[in-house]
């Protein structure tokens, strides 16, 4: 699983078979939008981007993750605003972050028809609860919590569970005690599937890097070398060139224009 954000990268999703989902993840808040958190994405940014990435989209499972605060107030809200991104965003299921105390939203969607995966472990829509971005599950009580969490998210009819930074004897664990397959971001090589922040995997994030993130591409360098080189160019005059990169008008047509 990858994340997209855009028309662009969601059609890179989809040049390859070998990637099974695409994520809207709501990481389009820092990597996209410039915002300080996940939490300050608005649900008609999600929908806006959503829709972006659903045009560049062929062949992989479309989720989108559902905003901070689009299902949290009630059952019948979070049904709303699901439904939203599901016919207004044209994904084909959402992700919300929790455990057992969201179990009742993920029954009332799965009943509908609406694909849900879970998201246990490290929680970045509740990092301020959570005193940062910490690594889960360390203790023992802790980890039980997140074993907890994941079943009952399975219980409720979730599809899939990504589980984040965790230890990777516990993201291990969870998986074996589960029948849906686990994604893992940061939860070590034994989980069901992987998934990196775009940004992170092609190197265009200037941010801090978490431990688990590997750089599969340079792009920004790549980006940088051709700003500077366009610059470069056009101060220097070399661009455009006068004849393969500008059209030209009949030598008639010219005389008659200045004459």
């Amino acid at each position: 699983m990858l994340t997209a954000y855009d028309y662009p990268t969601g059609e890179a999703c989809s040049s390859n078979p070998n990637i099974d989902i695409t994520l809207v993840g709501d990481s389009l808040a820092q990597v996209c939008l410039g915002y300080e958190s996940t939490t300050q994405l608005t649900l008609a940014e999600m929908i806006h981007h959503s829709r972006a990435v659903a045009r560049g989209t062929k062949h992989p499972l479309l989720v989108a993750d559902m905003p901070f605060g689009t299902y949290h107030t009630s059952t019948s809200t979070a049904v709303g605003n699901a439904i939203r991104l599901i016919q207004e965003g044209n994904v084909d299921a959402v992700k919300v972050e929790g455990g057992s105390e969201i179990t009742e939203i993920v029954r009332k969607l799965t009943s509908i028809g609406i694909p849900v995966m879970g998201h246990v472990g490290l929680l970045p829509q509740r990092h301020v609860a959570l005193s940062g971005y910490k690594v889960q599950g360390r203790t023992a009580e802790d980890a039980k919590r997140v074993v907890q969490n994941a079943l009952a998210l399975e219980e409720a009819g979730a599809f899939s569970i990504v589980v984040e930074a965790v230890p990777k004897e516990l993201g291990a664990f969870v998986t074996q005690q589960l029948r849906v397959p686990t994604i893992g971001i940061g939860a070590g090589p034994g989980t069901s599937g992987q998934v990196l922040v775009w940004d992170d995997a092609m190197g265009t994030w200037t941010g801090h890097k978490a431990k688990f993130v590997r750089r599969f591409a340079d792009v920004r360098r790549e980006w940088e070398k051709g700003v500077a080189g366009y610059a470069s160019a056009v101060r220097d005059g070399t661009f455009p060139d006068g004849e393969r990169e500008s059209y030209r008008m009949e030598q008639g047509e010219w005389e008659r224009f200045i004459g």
